[in-house]
This record gives structure tokens, sequence and C-alpha cells, in this order.
């Protein structure tokens, strides 16, 4: 694989991409004070905590009422994650419509600023992929620092607020973090006439293998949004009990792509459909003209003026990944199948009310089934959104204090198992000696 690194500048986006939780320019951007203002709300924080000096033989406290647990790893997640004993609370307004939620968060969510450092990967199939790491995390953090891969959702990149938000905690935390840009995405080279897709699973294996190889003592971690926690479910599933990941978690995840893609033509729901192709349309005509002549069942035309998603993945995705149909392509590239097969931790966090990963798609009876898995559902939150928590209603989302608990809980599970293990050794090897 050949890569070249080269620093970067991020254009502005369009505004149509915002409602599918990528950060446009805000047209009427919050001041500090308005900020200040917001917070005056009762809250209670999750930080400064009192230690625990509760009985050990009483049970563990429970998770509040409020939230929706499927717990198929029989609480050996649950402890660490503290958030969980306090109620959600959608913030006021804000959080009464899962539209409204979905749409402000995609709006007047701050993008906190994080330098970055691109780096290009040529793929086997001579496509490419970005990989935006933190710059000067290689001065900062020593070799065998844990390391979190991002996945944003379909069309998104590095410069999406959720993105920046996990960035910036995760580094905060001593992670080293790298954002994987899907092919033409967060724009990112398009070297081949093919994109990316929910079923195809390459340039993960091939990103995985490479920052791996390139930071060999780290554990790795990976989280995923929307889409983007499709394809990091599947490719769980697909490794299985080989996978190099040491957890990861899934958010906002369609699960089921045919119940979602029943749910996305419906309503309110046209407007993130048409929010969406048209995102996918100027990502195609910026590249059209490695698609001249294709021939082949390729509906150029239908791609390049797609109205919704489906006429997209009709015209070319279903046709660059070999499927007969959209219905084919949906059905087999649903993530839901593959929860039975993930062999590392995983935690996934649902909102009840995602316009576009709907509550009926996501398969609590396969989580429940795998001692591996943990389900959080909200009862609000909207798609990418989870205006709530201590830092609402501009700050980061409610989720990313759980998601860093959990990782660093399973980050501190492995370091122990290692240490345990090398002293285990030292000790045997004392003994033969």
């Amino acid at each position: 694989m050949r890569k070249i690194g080269e620093r970067f500048d991020k254009e502005p986006k369009s505004m149509a991409r915002a409602f599918i939780g990528s950060t446009p320019t805000n047209p009427f951007p919050f001041s500090q004070s308005s900020s200040t203002l917001f917070h005056k709300s009762s809250r209670l924080s999750s930080a400064g905590a009192m230690p625990d000096h509760r009985d050990p033989l009483l049970p563990p406290p429970q998770p509040h009422p409020s939230l929706e647990i499927v717990d198929g790893a029989r609480g050996s997640f649950l402890p660490a994650l503290k958030t969980l004993l306090r109620p959600y609370t959608a913030f006021p307004v804000v959080g009464w419509n899962r539209h409204v939620e979905t749409i402000f968060a995609a709006f007047f969510r701050s993008v906190p600023d994080v330098r970055l450092r691109r780096e290009c990967l040529r793929t086997k199939d001579d496509g490419s992929v970005a990989l935006d790491w933190v710059s000067g995390d290689d001065r900062s953090l020593s070799p065998d620092s844990p390391l979190l891969i991002l996945l944003p959702g379909l069309t998104g990149g590095s410069d999406d607020s959720y993105v920046r938000h996990m960035i910036l905690r995760a580094k905060r935390k001593g992670w080293r973090v790298v954002v994987f840009n899907s092919r033409g995405c967060g724009h990112s080279p398009v070297t081949t006439p093919q994109f990316y897709s929910a079923s195809f699973l390459g340039d993960m294996h091939e990103v995985v293998a490479h920052v791996g190889a390139r930071y060999p003592k780290a554990n790795l971690y990976a989280v995923g949004w929307s889409l983007g926690a499709n394809i990091l479910v599947r490719y769980l599933g697909q490794e299985s009990d080989k996978c190099p990941l040491s957890g990861a978690v899934s958010l906002c995840n369609p699960f089921n792509l045919v119940i979602a893609d029943e749910d996305f033509r419906k309503g309110f729901n046209n407007v993130y459909d048409k929010a969406l192709s048209s995102a996918l349309c100027k990502i195609f005509k910026k590249h059209a003209l490695l698609f001249e002549d294709i021939g082949g069942d390729f509906n150029i035309p239908l791609a390049a003026n797609a109205k919704t998603v489906r006429e997209f993945d009709e015209g070319l995705t279903r046709v660059s990944f070999g499927f007969k149909s959209v219905d084919d392509y949906y059905f087999n590239s649903s993530s839901s199948d593959s929860i039975k097969d993930v062999c590392r931790p995983l935690l996934c966090i649902q909102a009840a009310n995602d316009p576009i990963a709907p509550n009926r798609g996501i398969p609590r009876k396969d989580i429940k089934e795998n001692p591996n898995c943990l389900l959080i559902v909200t009862p609000q939150g909207g798609h990418l959104g989870w205006v709530a928590g201590d830092e609402a209603p501009i700050g980061a989302p409610w989720t990313d204090t759980v998601v860093i608990d959990f990782l660093e809980h399973l980050e501190r599970e492995a370091s122990s198992s290692s240490s345990s293990s090398s002293n285990t050794g030292s000790i045997v090897h004392h003994m033969e000696v």
C-alpha cells in the first residue's frame, strides 16, 4: 500500500449535508454569553463524583428507568457507565421533537478546533481513503497509547461536529485518534470508478491493518456513527474472534436497511432523503469523469440527478457492488445480521425516536443473547442529536461521556490483563531458571 502525508484545510460544506450530521456554516452562531444562559438550566454534573463507598454486599445501582438497557454482557460494562445512573433529560424546547433535535444539532452544535494531519492511503484496488490524524500526537503520545478509529456517517467526514467533539474528548484522555474518511467523503480523493457502500468492508480491513501495523503496541478501538456504525458492526461480525479491535461503539446505527429505507420515504423524512441524495450527487459530479463510458448496468444519469438515496443506489451503488436490485443490496448489507457473530466488546447506543435509524430495526434479541454486547436506548435524541447532558445545547452530545467511559474501561481491563500476563511470564521464567 502506498501512502502520502499532507496537511490540509477544510472547505465549507453545503447546507444539504447538515441534516445528516454534517456541520454547515452556522448562519446564527450562538455567542458565549448565550451559551452561558443555556447552562443556567439545572443539571447534575458528571464531573467530580464522590467515591463509591457502598456496602459491597448490596446489589450494584441500576441504570435509570428512563433508559432502555439490553444487556447481553450481563453487567460486565454497566458499573463503569456512571452517566446511566441519572435520568436522560433532553434539553428544553430542542428535545421536544425528533426532527427539531436532529436539525438543531446539525446546524448549531459547536465544532471544536482540532488541527489534523492527513494521510492518503492507496488501497489494493487502487482506490484511496483519507486518514486524518491529530497533529502532533506522535510527539506527545507513546507508541502504546490506545488508538481510536472514527467512522463518520454517510457523506460525513472529520470536519463534522459530532466527530470533532469525539476527537477532542479522546485526545484529552491521552488517546491517539484517526478519522477514516471513506472514498469521496471529507474531501477524500476518488481514484477509481467506485465509491463506498454499506456492504463494502475492504477499505475497513485495510485501514485497521494499516494503523495496527504503524502502532503494533497499541490496543485498537473504533467508534462509528450511522452508516459508519453499520459498516463497523458488519466488520466486527465478519472478523468475529479474529477481529484485531479490542472494542467498539455503534451510534445511530440503522441496523436493518430494509426497514430504514421504508421509513426514510415517509413524511418529514423526505427532507433528509433529499438532503442526503443531494450530497451524494455533489460527490459524484465532482468525480463524474471516472464513470464516463463505464457501460454495464450503471445508470449514470439517474445517479447524477438522483432525488432520493434509493435512486442513487439504483443507478450506481448496487451495480458497483454486484447486487441485482436495491432491495437485494439493502437486505444483504444490514448489520443486524452480524450481531450474533460479534466477539469483541460492543456498545450500541440508539435513540428511540431516531427518524433515520428506526427503533423497530434494532436487533434486541441478538444483542441480548450475545455476552459481548450492550444496548442503550435513550427516549429522545433524534439522529446524531442527543442534545442533553452537561454540555447541552451546543456542546458535545450526551453520548460522548458514555462512549469514553466504556472505552476507558476496556482499556483498563486490557492493560490489567496484559500486566498480569507479563507478571505471570516473569514468575514462570524465574522458576525455570
